[in-house]
């Protein structure tokens, strides 16, 4: 598999690359900034993009707005963002765009198998997200304020909640009666009663794309505003 690192801080971006490689991914470049990173997606057209979140000259979102430039650009390129905090409006935003997304933090480089095997879930097209990510964007609740009515979390039960933050971290079925120690049967009953509950259609193709669907009506979020252009006016 073919991969863009784009990582400002040097040490990181070597490590990154001496990792994959040892991995068996072929890293086809390794940048430092935004506009470098769309230019190196069009120019090469891997299939997976490594992202920070925060790169050169602001250090605040260059390299969300960048990984979405290059997913514009050169649509169908799967993008794991990495970054140091949660930072929901990226994650969401992200998420917004489509298949092939990923939003993991640092720490989660140090468990390489896993690491390993959430770029292999994302260049297939499918999620990869930090059970800290997922944690709070399950946690801004619509519902529950004085006065407020409930929103649909509240109409899951416990179990129910721990199977959607399972499911959308990217995990199968069979790894989420693994994770809760439940039989498979279990887990297809609590996916069939989530949905229901939230009103998501159950016969969507592909595991990630319910995942999508998920967070989409979890996390769903005003529309960002534009942003400044990357590399040429490319957003």
């Amino acid at each position: 598999m073919r991969v863009v690192i784009a990582e400002d801080l040097v040490l990181l971006r070597a490590g990154l690359h001496s990792l994959l490689c040892e991995e068996g991914f072929e890293v086809v470049a390794a940048v430092g900034d935004g506009p470098a990173l769309v230019s190196a997606v069009r120019a090469l057209r891997p299939d997976l993009a490594l992202v920070d979140v925060r790169m050169p000259p602001t250090h605040t979102d260059e390299g969300v707005r960048a990984a979405l430039a290059a997913r514009q650009a050169v649509p169908g390129t799967a993008v794991v963002i990495l970054s140091q905090y949660v930072e929901e409006r990226y994650a969401t935003e992200l998420l917004r765009r489509g298949e092939g997304v990923g939003y993991l933090l640092k720490d989660r480089v140090s468990a390489v198998e896993e690491f390993r095997d959430a770029l292999l879930r994302v260049a297939a097209g499918g999620t990869a997200l930090d059970p800290e990510v997922v944690a709070q964007l399950l946690g801004r609740r619509p519902g529950g304020g004085s006065g407020t009515p409930p929103g649909p979390l509240d109409r899951l039960s416990e179990r129910e909640r721990e199977v959607l933050s399972l499911m959308a971290e990217g995990r199968t079925n069979t790894a989420i009666a693994h994770a809760l120690f439940v039989t498979g049967s279990a887990v297809e009953k609590h996916v069939a009663a989530i949905f229901g509950k939230l009103r998501l259609p159950s016969a969507a193709s592909g595991h990630h794309r319910r995942v999508l669907a998920v967070l989409a009506h979890l996390g769903r979020m005003p529309e960002p505003q534009s942003a400044a252009p990357v590399n040429g006016g490319v957003r």
